[in-house]
């Protein structure tokens, strides 16, 4: 009786779970608006960081000390040289702003992939296997995220050097804990779903079970944690500029710039204003994009719209 129960397929929610087809699944998250303008958010930081050298009008480090802090070209004082003005120290803020991009592109993408590298997997063990194993993994993701992010992230770049591969690092040693625990409780959920018993009642393996079934549920999850991530790893690499621990000072970025313009914000208040704008832009498109995979590809969402 009990194995009849556990193989009869749940119509309302057993059938919204199970993994669906690309192609239906692509022309949902296809029409939803909030994907498009996050993608094109996103790759418009692509393009911009790939194309800097010819997309910049100086280089991120030419100095004019007889054109500082000029206001941009619209306005009284301003010139076409430099679009959007000058810094303290006479650099052009438009071609620091394209350069940065450069590093924040990277850190957005390779952040998150590392991140989900580590979690990932600790949370198939957790979720899927359960018992004295859950219970390790859990404590140590509890007791990795009682430390403030933040500080953990600066006292790592501290132990480290400043470099772009160290701030990855330490942004992947920090966040791997959001996808362990969120994934975690998907895997829970996806295990008691009547299609994982019915292969297990087949014969499947559990690295069948894991491949075939438990990794094709997580990938909505995981889309969308990856795309939040991204504004997440953005932020962070921001703060760790911004108090000089990240980069090289040779290596502009957004974060950076911000502390460079905070000294001059009140008689040139747009070297703060633009990389403000930026970041503030780039997480929005971040967020945009993992709000609109969400409601296209969470199975619940789904199964209770069209209820």
């Amino acid at each position: 009786m009990t194995s009849q129960t556990l193989i009869t397929p749940d119509p309302a929610l057993d059938s919204a779970m199970r993994p669906r087809g690309i192609p239906s699944t692509l022309g949902r998250v296809l029409r939803e608006p909030r994907v498009w303008l996050g993608l094109i958010g996103i790759l418009t930081l692509i393009v911009t960081a790939a194309f800097a050298p010819w997309l910049a009008p100086h280089g991120p480090n030419d100095q004019d000390l007889l054109h500082t802090l000029l206001p941009p070209m619209w306005a009284e004082g301003g010139t076409s040289d430099y679009p959007l003005g000058t810094d303290s120290l006479g650099q052009c803020i438009l071609s620091r702003l394209i350069y940065s991009a450069q590093v924040v592109a990277l850190v957005g993408l390779l952040a998150p992939l590392g991140a989900a590298l580590v979690g990932v997997p600790m949370a198939i063990l957790s979720g899927y296997i359960g018992g004295r194993v859950d219970w390790l993994i859990m404590r140590a993701v509890d007791i990795w995220m009682s430390f403030p992010a933040v500080v953990l992230a600066l006292v790592l770049m501290v132990a480290l050097s400043p470099g772009l591969t160290n701030v990855i690092l330490a942004i992947i040693v920090v966040d791997w804990t959001r996808f362990c625990r969120v994934l975690r409780s998907e895997v829970m959920v996806l295990r008691r779903r009547n299609y994982i018993a019915a292969a297990q009642l087949t014969g499947a393996t559990h690295l069948q079970v894991i491949l075939r079934d438990i990794a094709p549920g997580l990938m909505p999850q995981l889309l969308t944690l990856l795309s939040i991530e991204m504004g997440v790893s953005i932020i962070a690499e921001a703060i760790l500029s911004f108090v000089g621990v990240s980069m090289e000072p040779s290596i502009p970025t957004w974060g950076m710039m911000i502390a460079d313009g905070l000294k001059s914000v009140f008689s040139a208040p747009w070297g703060l204003i633009a990389p403000v704008i930026c970041m503030t832009v780039t997480v929005l498109a971040c967020t945009l994009l993992g709000d609109g995979l969400r409601q296209t590809l969470d199975p619940r969402l789904l199964e209770r719209v069209r209820g």
